[in-house]
């Protein structure tokens, strides 16, 4: 869980509160903090807080109780555009009467600097996003990948130590999107910037982010780098929402530090790595995902649980086969392998029998 350690944040929420009628709490004491250069993206379903906290921040919402900090100083009150602060939306929001040159000339000229030093920046930031050639241009005569470049270059023009993105890629195609999320990561690391990025999609927070923060019901969920956040999810939420994840239902029979065996409500035993349970009888959602069930037998400790299955469904993707298989009176239980030439490709109907490595395997909330 986020500490509210605030002593070398660049950014810092502390015991933020925001809701819009004074009864329902849509951000619920909010402790969280970035240091300077950090990317860190929101990641939630709909309604669960991320974009109300990023409003907040940019300052086109009120916290209702507690602090926003921007470089250790108190923010609350100041105006958006006197916060200094790079912001790029899901609709561009260009201005469509101006030239891209003249839309991205317009943030320096409020900042009241002089028209050679405008050009100068200008054509830095439009070379930065590979539009160079574009300047004259108005934004209804570029595409939705270009207006999108054109809408990042004019939250950097102005040099912001901070820049927000509010779904920035949502209206990108996926080839697009993809080559987007480079870019960006890689201007956002280049020019040092701390990055406040929000989305509901996993993949882009997966592949974009130095931490990711999962939002649900006005909470941090769990806040942490990728790699954790997939491996090591904290609770059932975190390990449905991130990726793809086969759960399983049943109560501790037994449970130490480290390991636990779990009966499951058909009866079979499994082992698995407690997080959040911690005594005999309790119930329990066991988590596993698809990548990390084997089939091949070579691959499991000896005395690793094994459990019977019975194949539902073999789907080929190119690079993975995914098989969908009945386990434990779960019909819906998948497994990815990788597409290799020595792989088995499962049929519908066909027995077998899988297993993990404990340590692959969660044991978390009910």
């Amino acid at each position: 869980m986020p500490d509210g350690s605030t002593s070398d944040a660049f950014v810092a929420f502390e015991r933020v509160q925001k809701s819009y009628d004074g009864e329902t709490l849509v951000v619920k004491d909010l402790n969280l903090s970035l240091p300077k250069g950090e990317f860190l993206t929101m990641l939630g379903p709909s309604g669960s807080g991320k974009t109300t906290c990023l409003m907040m921040l940019a300052g086109f919402e009120t916290a209702t109780h507690g602090e926003i900090l921007l470089d250790g100083k108190p923010i609350n009150n100041i105006p958006p555009h006197k916060r200094g602060i790079g912001m790029v939306f899901q609709n561009y929001a260009l201005f469509p009467h101006m030239t891209v040159a003249e839309n991205l000339s317009f943030p320096l000229e409020v900042r009241k600097i002089g028209k050679s030093e405008r050009e100068a920046k200008v054509r830095r930031a439009l070379d930065m996003v590979q539009m160079g050639e574009f300047g004259g241009r108005r934004p209804a005569q570029l595409s939705g990948g270009q207006q999108q470049r054109i809408a990042l270059a004019r939250a950097l023009v102005f040099e912001p130590e901070l820049v927000l993105m509010d779904e920035p890629l949502g209206a990108l195609d996926k080839q697009l999107r993809e080559h987007m999320q480079f870019e960006i990561t890689r201007l956002a690391h280049e020019l040092g910037i701390t990055t406040v990025y929000v989305t509901h999609d996993q993949t882009e927070a997966l592949t974009m982010s130095d931490r990711v923060a999962v939002f649900d019901d006005g909470r941090i969920q769990q806040l942490d780098p990728p790699d954790t956040l997939y491996e090591s999810p904290q609770n059932s939420f975190v390990a449905q929402f991130i990726g793809e994840n086969n759960t399983l239902e049943g109560v501790v029979k037994e449970i130490t530090s480290d390991s636990a065996v779990v009966q499951l409500d058909d009866g079979e035993l499994i082992d698995c790595k407690p997080v959040n349970v911690s005594k005999v009888g309790e119930r329990t959602k066991v988590s596993i995902r698809p990548e990390r069930v084997e089939f091949n037998k070579d691959r499991l400790k000896e005395d690793a649980h094994l459990l019977k299955a019975t194949v539902k469904e073999f789907i080929y993707m190119g690079d993975v086969f995914r098989t969908r298989l009945s386990v434990a009176g779960n019909d819906d239980f998948v497994i990815k392998s990788r597409n290799a030439p020595d792989q088995v490709r499962l049929k519908p109907g066909q027995q077998i029998e899988i297993g993990w490595l404990p340590q692959d395997c969660h044991a978390l909330d009910a």
